[in-house]
């Protein structure tokens, strides 16, 4: 893909993990369940996945999202997002 600079480059693996990643899907933080329903590029640049617990809503940043096994359909973007981010 043609990505002329950080942000075109950040934008476009936003794009991909948007296009490809398969949710919902389940995962743990800190030891409690919770449904990762999409994922989201926030006005600073940082690419967040948005999950939930019941009523409960927050984003956590993609690097941080720990994945379980199996992982979803997608996930080599995040691998990818993360390689990139060094």
């Amino acid at each position: 893909m043609d990505a002329y600079g950080e942000y075109e480059q950040r934008t476009g693996l936003f794009t991909m993990l948007e296009e490809h990643l398969d949710v919902p899907f389940t995962t743990a933080l800190l030891g409690v369940e919770v449904t990762v329903r999409g994922v989201d590029l926030t006005p600073d640049g940082r690419i967040v996945a948005l999950c939930s617990r019941g009523r409960v809503r927050q984003s956590i940043g993609i690097l941080d999202l720990p994945l379980p096994s199996p992982a979803p359909e997608g996930v080599e973007w995040i691998e990818a997002y993360r390689h990139w981010a060094g």
